[in-house]
């Protein structure tokens, strides 16, 4: 005969989609916006900027939430963006950060066991897991909410949770729903059963009697004991699922207490919707920063810094002093070599950078800098450099050198050419284009008509725009600011990866090779016999 609880453990998926409107939303001021449909699909400009990889990294760990959404879509407000980097500077609060580490934690037991319900085949045992499942989240949320509440929380987002959860925890739905898990939880403690074993046959009756035979046993047979006896235990299975035998033990003891099993089956019946629509969403958005926050936190171990931005949707006077480029950053950080931050600033009627230097010099790494900037900004998300002042755009295109494909027969100007006035047809003065070395193949002549035709186009929009290119003839027009890419002052094969804000010389760098390679007018009177 043995006497056992009836304790059955069972383990979800996600009872619920997470794009569920509700009046309170941790990713935005208004919380009845929502991801759009354009949104879902990544934007053009992603791959050129790289923030395609940066996006993945950030994600990396994060899939079942479903996150790359958030990152397609920037915000329209700068009051959007506010919104953002005050929970931002609440996360520095190592108390807060570990109190929505252990709510996700919570969340993700919670819906482990829901997701083990569904594999199980025993209505009974999936029931309980349920019943453990909503016993999790319960306890999930009563201590976010208690550690909310010793907070010095200074954001409209977490100060609204707070008040959320204070309000939802205190609701008649939620205090009887726990009321009825402890009530449930003492019942089917209080289920025990005997089992009578004669050989093929398994008798299930109630417990009647707690009389305990161990001593009678152990003091009758003690005189025939010889040596110590060694303590035998029964090694139960670790896995969840039951064998049919125990499964159909466990249907005779639901007969045995019908009232308790039946509480148990109301119980799953009831509740099938318990996950409140909020928390869902909270749950998933939350992730968004901790999830963003991660990276940096790695990125900051290689003294990198990061900040958060000045964002304006009227000056186009923008700045970031030691900038970088992020997705250079995940890739070069790991193996420890060090990543070159840059500066750059606009001011008064400037609005175009006109970027020149030796190739392999660092000109494209900066055009994606300052697209990253801007775009990262534009999320409510922290920006790579000590400082940066940046400017809330409405879109953002790039026209980046394309591999040639079998499929179009246009030549590469005429390719060209078809890009940059769709962009033109598109954009506002809002905008941000970045061009990285357009109509390199034709003549030189050709390409400086067409370039200077392309920066009085963006010019008379007065946007802001990158321009890339060779031709340092094109750092001479209005509103524009040279920079250029340098090299090792002693041997011009160095790149240093700097873009400096001065005029355009190319003379500099084709004297450095000279030096280096000893035609100098100078070097080469000397090997002249006089």
């Amino acid at each position: 005969v043995r006497e056992r609880k009836c304790i059955f453990p069972i383990r979800i998926s996600r009872a619920r989609g997470f794009f569920l409107m509700s009046r309170f939303s941790i990713l935005y001021a208004n919380p009845d916006m929502a991801v759009s449909r354009e949104a879902l699909k990544e934007p053009a400009f992603f791959s050129d900027l790289h923030l395609d990889q940066v996006v993945d990294a950030v994600i990396a760990g994060y899939e079942e939430y479903d996150l790359k959404p958030f990152f397609y879509e920037s915000l329209k407000s700068c009051d959007a963006i506010a919104y953002r980097q005050e929970i931002v500077r609440d996360l520095g609060n190592t108390r807060l950060l570990e109190a929505l580490k252990s709510f996700s934690l919570g969340m993700q037991t919670m819906r482990t066991h829901l997701a083990q319900a569904k594999k199980l085949h025993n209505f009974s045992q999936k029931r309980r897991w349920f019943l453990d499942a909503v016993a999790v989240y319960c306890e999930t949320i009563e201590r976010l909410g208690n550690d909310l509440a010793d907070l010095d929380l200074a954001s409209r987002g977490f100060q609204a949770l707070r008040e959320f959860l204070n309000e939802y925890s205190h609701s008649p739905g939620f205090t009887s729903l726990v009321a009825e898990i402890a009530q449930l939880d003492a019942e089917l403690s209080g289920v025990t059963y005997c089992l009578h074993i004669q050989g093929n046959k398994i008798t299930v009756r109630k417990s009647k009697s707690s009389q305990d035979y161990i001593r009678e046993v152990e003091h009758t047979f003690k005189g025939f004991l010889q040596d110590p006896v060694q303590p035998f235990q029964e090694r139960f299975p670790e896995y969840p699922e039951m064998n049919h035998v125990e499964a159909k033990v466990l249907d005779l003891v639901a007969l045995q207490y019908p009232e308790v099993f039946s509480h148990l089956s109301a119980f799953h019946e009831k509740n099938l919707n318990y996950l409140d629509e909020t928390v869902a969403r909270f749950d998933r958005e939350v992730h968004f920063y901790l999830a963003y926050l991660d990276l940096v936190a790695r990125i900051k171990n290689e003294n990198l810094p990061f900040c958060i931005p000045e964002v304006s949707d009227t000056e186009k006077e923008v700045e970031s002093r030691e900038g970088f480029d992020l997705a250079l950053a995940i890739r070069l950080s790991p193996q420890g070599i060090p990543v070159v931050t840059n500066d750059f600033y606009l001011e008064g009627r400037e609005r175009i950078f006109v970027i020149t230097g030796p190739n392999q010099g660092g000109k494209t790494t900066f055009a994606r800098v300052f697209g990253q900037l801007h775009f990262l900004a534009g999320l409510g998300c922290p920006v790579p450099g000590r400082t940066a002042r940046l400017y809330l755009f409405d879109r953002i295109f790039t026209h980046f050198e394309r591999e040639e494909s079998l499929g179009n027969l246009r030549s590469k100007l005429e390719d060209d050419l078809l890009r940059i006035h769709s962009i033109f047809t598109t954009c506002t003065p809002r905008s941000i284009i970045i061009i990285n070395e357009m109509f390199t193949s034709t003549t030189v002549q050709d390409a400086l008509y067409l370039g200077r035709k392309v920066l009085e186009q963006a010019i008379q929009l007065d946007l802001l725009c990158i321009y890339v290119t060779f031709l340092d003839e094109l750092t001479m027009l209005e509103k524009t600011v040279s920079m250029v890419s340098t090299v090792a002052p002693d041997n011009p094969d160095v790149r240093t990866y700097r873009v400096v804000r001065r005029p355009a010389d190319g003379l500099s760098y084709a004297i450095a090779i000279a030096r280096k390679k000893r035609v100098t007018y100078e070097a080469i009177l000397e090997r002249i016999p006089s």
